[in-house]
């Protein structure tokens, strides 16, 4: 005959309760949570006795006969070394063959073929799995288990906060069962939906109206030479040079888009360093419209004709810039015994104090002393004379002169000399063209 000692199991959650308890023949797995089978064949001593060999089933045991033809265990061979092997058969005595049932393991049923065929509890709907969880099948068994996305605490499925773990690079939304990665202005997620890679935003769109630099989550934007970027960040707008200062040109600075240029005014040349004028010779050049009689005086930036000396009476005229007056003629007693007539060029504003002309007698008498100054022209007291030696003077300037302008002063030198009992005086005419511009 076959003694059995059967017991059954299942995985009870009480309503209310956090703690799953289980049934007898099976043991809570904190790791898990589940109910594992006890192997009591393991843990029961001397769990059958006689002849019998114990089979464990799940959430029980069987003892059964050693040489039972019926029903065949694969725990049979772990226990060979405990019950030694049936001693060779003799003769078969002529016993009346027996028909037993098949008995099936627990979690096994007979099925139409007479074979023990696994019971699909999940399918049966005859589980013990609580609403939260999911059950999965298994030879003999099933378990209870969770979805991706959740995790089996006490007996419940929880939502995983993936967030909190990191599975995103950048940012994370946690939802039920699931999360989702977006990344921030600047990136774009890559096709594992996690990690995050820089937008090149100057390859793709362009946001800069002349140079785009691309950054890590970002862009810069640069302007070209000439430009300066606007509050704005992203468009560029000229920049005026020639009004941060007056020293880029000589004369008169243009600005342009992007960039500037100097001119010069007329009468001028623009230098190869693009900034400074020259004044042009057009007397040289012969590029004036003076008659045969008359002079071309070049000054800067223009030029002057000038008419020839004509000498006025009482005077005669000794060279083409002389006049003399002669002693013998009455009308020359109070009046210069010679003129001569001169003029310069001067630009306008040049610096002062400065010396511009210099004045001495060609010939000196004996016990003769000589006396210079400034007859007429001079009422703007820009100027002043110098005596610079016993024969000398220099003409000076005190106040910048601006042009254009034409100034003529009449220089005076008086001779005195008092062994002869002589006082006389020649003069210089000197006219002096004053150029519109400091260059």
């Amino acid at each position: 005959r076959i003694l059995t000692a059967v017991t059954l199991a299942v995985c009870l959650s009480s309503p209310g309760k956090a703690q799953q308890q289980c049934t007898n023949g099976f043991d809570l797995d904190r790791a898990s949570g589940q109910c594992i089978d006890i192997d009591e064949c393991r843990t029961i001593p001397e769990a059958c006795r006689g002849d019998m060999v114990c089979v464990n089933q799940n959430g029980g045991y069987l003892c059964v006969p050693r040489t039972n033809p019926v029903y065949r265990s694969p725990y049979l061979n772990p226990y060979s070394n405990i019950y030694p092997p049936p001693p060779a058969p003799g003769p078969v005595p002529n016993y009346p063959t027996v028909t037993r049932p098949l008995i099936c393991r627990f979690g096994f049923q007979l099925d139409e073929n007479n074979q023990c065929a696994d019971v699909d509890e999940c399918a049966s709907d005859s589980h013990q799995c609580n609403p939260t969880q999911i059950c999965i099948n298994t030879e003999g068994g099933y378990t209870c288990s969770c979805t991706e996305g959740y995790w089996l605490l006490e007996g419940q499925c929880l939502d995983i906060d993936e967030c909190r773990y990191g599975y995103c690079q950048q940012l994370c939304a946690n939802v039920p069962g699931s999360y989702s990665c977006t990344c921030n202005p600047g990136f774009t997620l890559n096709d594992d939906g996690r990690s995050c890679q820089d937008v090149n935003e100057c390859t793709s769109e362009n946001p800069c109206t002349q140079t785009c630099v691309n950054t890590y989550g970002s862009f810069l934007c640069r302007c070209e030479p000439g430009y300066e970027l606007e509050a704005d960040g992203v468009n560029c707008s000229d920049m005026d040079e020639c009004s941060f200062s007056e020293f880029l040109c000589q004369h008169e600075c243009v600005n342009a888009p992007g960039s500037y240029y100097c001119i010069c005014p007329s009468g001028y040349n623009l230098l190869d360093d693009s900034r400074s004028c020259q004044d042009i010779n057009e007397c040289e050049n012969r590029n004036f419209t003076c008659t045969a009689q008359q002079t071309c005086f070049n000054i800067p930036g223009e030029y002057k004709c000038l008419d020839p000396v004509r000498c006025e009476e009482p005077y005669l005229q000794i060279s083409e810039n002389r006049c003399m007056c002669p002693a013998e003629n009455p009308g020359c007693r109070d009046q210069p015994f010679t003129v001569l007539y001169r003029v310069m060029d001067m630009v306008s504003g040049r610096s002062v104090p400065s010396d511009i002309f210099q004045m001495q007698a060609t010939t000196r008498y004996p016990g003769a002393y000589y006396i210079f100054q400034i007859k007429s022209g001079n009422e703007g007291r820009e100027f002043y004379m110098r005596q610079t030696g016993p024969i000398s003077a220099t003409l000076a300037m005190t106040r910048p002169v601006k042009g254009p302008r034409t100034v003529e002063l009449d220089l005076e030198m008086i001779t005195v000399n008092t062994v002869i009992n002589f006082r006389g005086s020649s003069v210089i005419r000197l006219r002096i063209f004053v150029s519109q511009y400091s260059f």
